[in-house]
């Protein structure tokens, strides 16, 4: 029970911040896909470095235990549909699912309506499973992570992501301020 307060706060400290960066608002999200407004890879990439930063040191400092973390199994094709279809429902709505919740949450009617496609698609897929299950089988590849793919040391993969966010973050700061 402590476990299910604790992810619900998380949840709803998450879904905070995502409205106070206006990511609540489709307008604030389709930016992103024009060029205009970086503020969800600046939140995506400060959520990836915090994760991935926080899992690092603890795993070093002992206070958790990395092999204990749930990695997914990829199934690349139907992985790859779904991305697709995670996309174009994206680009129709403006909102991903989590910041459907957070428009739904702030009383925006395409934050229910997003909602409630995704809730449809749930179904749909979920009564269709029985068809689709071999496609949703095929292409295992285990869990795929960038130390496994790169075969490189987890401590470098680690500063490698670091470096690239940072200058990433740093060049949209540059590119911001020229605008």
């Amino acid at each position: 029970m402590n476990d299910l307060l604790i992810a619900g706060g998380i949840g709803v400290a998450f879904g905070w911040a995502l409205e106070c960066a206006g990511l609540g608002h489709p307008p604030k999200l389709a930016g992103q896909f024009y060029l205009r407004d970086f503020t969800v890879l600046k939140v995506m990439l400060s959520a990836m470095l915090t994760a991935m930063l926080g899992v690092f040191w603890g795993g070093r400092l002992g206070l958790l235990d990395r092999g204990a973390l749930y990695v997914p199994e990829t199934y690349l094709l139907p992985q790859l549909v779904g991305g697709l279809v995670f996309g174009l429902g994206f680009v129709l709505s403006g909102l991903c699912p989590g910041t459907s919740c957070v428009a739904l949450a702030s009383g925006r009617i395409e934050g229910a309506a997003t909602m409630l496609g995704l809730f449809a698609g749930v179904l749909l897929v979920g009564l269709a499973f029985p068809a689709i299950e071999a496609f949703y089988r095929s292409t295992p590849h285990g869990p795929l992570t960038l130390q496994r793919l790169t075969g490189l040391p987890y401590g470098v993969v680690v500063a490698l992501v670091t470096v690239l966010a940072v200058s990433m973050l740093a060049w949209i700061a540059k590119w911001e301020a020229r605008r």
